[in-house]
């Protein structure tokens, strides 16, 4: 039988069996506690440079579509699960799971522990590690692992953006049912236009804002604030990504000359990339929150949302106390998961309101976005 090694920094190893491709990934070992969801978990740019760990012992067990992917193509540099279903059942399935790591150059291992990796993650942190279905010499994978740059060193938002600004459109959303959700834009009204950072942008993201009435251009993540006001947005939009917010220096810097320009909404990096922006800092998490059962507490109302996450750093308002206000907060931990500026209509989540988990505890955050770029522009009745 074919042998897979999982080798920490830290000197801890586990064995498994390799599905998908063959061969040896580096990368940040985290771990996601969502039930269902590997589909968009594999094709969310904000796992560049991480290797992902499903706790749920059962993977792959609808198969793969065309439709569910959130962006081409994996992004993950590896995969780790309990057991991979090699036979799945759903009517809308067109490839395993097995098959199409394999097709992308994924590399997979099963029989795995994953409680026992869940656990060690837990317990000490995130570890940068190497996975290898081909070389299974520890001291070789040792060595591998050392020359391997670390997660913190680099800038993932370069790998993943996008390298011309575009207008996005999607096959799911029809011209006939643009608005659906419902539209907030009003009747005879032109459609709001939204420049959307492309950190790594998610799909739903894109095709909520247009279901609700919107016009979304999507910018790479080195676009100047400038460029960006020549589009004539109602509003910006900076979006999910991979990675450690300080190093993204040209969006941060592009983004402060924004605020109070134009309504701003951020979600994930986009939450950390604001609020950077606005002068606070940021702070890497023990081992983030990855998972589709999130409790967060909006602070404005007192209501509890569940959420959908992925992330590794948090925001530290401290410097900016007095111009911004915390509007959500994670119950499991209390730490920050939103803010507002207290003048300008700029704000964020670290949560993801697109995935709707609850199953729609924080949809109306898009509402807010779409209000404020109503009001700003003028129409009556925002």
């Amino acid at each position: 039988m074919e042998k897979a090694v999982i080798l920490l920094e830290d000197g801890k190893y586990f064995t498994g069996t390799p599905f998908g491709a063959r061969g040896t990934r580096t990368g940040e070992l985290v771990f996601n506690t969502s039930m269902t969801g590997y589909q968009e978990i594999l094709t969310d740019p904000s796992y560049k440079g991480q290797i992902v760990t499903m706790t749920y012992p059962l993977i792959g067990n609808y198969g793969i579509n065309g439709e569910d992917l959130e962006s081409p193509f994996p992004r993950v540099e590896g995969f780790i699960v309990r057991e991979c279903c090699r036979y799945p059942s759903n009517w809308r399935c067109t490839q395993t799971l097995d098959d199409y790591l394999a097709q992308h150059g994924v590399v997979g291992v099963e029989g795995i522990d994953t409680r026992a990796v869940t656990r060690h993650i837990r317990s000490l942190g995130a570890k940068m590690c190497i996975i290898s279905s081909e070389d299974t010499d520890l001291a070789s994978l040792k060595r591998k692992l050392d020359e391997a740059p670390d997660y913190v060193e680099q800038d993932f938002v370069a790998q993943v953006t996008c390298r011309e600004p575009h207008l996005w459109e999607d096959s799911r959303v029809p011209p006939m049912t643009r608005g659906a959700l419902p539209s907030l834009t009003g009747a005879g009204k032109r459609p709001l236009r939204v420049v959307a950072y492309d950190c790594g942008i998610k799909a739903n993201i894109m095709r909520i804002l247009v279901k609700m009435g919107c016009e979304v251009i999507v910018v790479p993540a080195d676009t100047t604030a400038s460029r960006v006001l020549q589009m004539g947005p109602d509003g910006i939009f900076i979006s999910n990504g991979p990675g450690d917010p300080a190093a993204v220096t040209y969006l941060i810097d592009e983004i402060s000359k924004l605020v109070g320009v134009k309504p701003i909404f951020g979600i994930c990096l986009g939450h950390q990339i604001l609020g950077l922006a606005l002068g606070g800092s940021t702070f890497k998490l023990k081992f983030g929150h990855r998972g589709a059962n999130q409790p967060v507490k909006d602070l404005r109302n007192g209501n509890i949302v569940i959420t959908a996450q992925n992330h590794g750093f948090c925001v530290d308002l401290g410097p900016i106390a007095k111009e911004t206000e915390p509007t959500f907060v994670n119950l499991n931990d209390g730490t920050l998961e939103g803010f507002r500026h207290r003048r300008y209509p700029a704000y964020s989540v670290q949560f993801h309101p697109e995935v709707s988990p609850g199953p729609h505890d924080a949809f109306y955050l898009f509402g807010d976005f779409i209000r404020d770029m109503l009001a700003k522009r003028g129409d009556a009745g925002a």
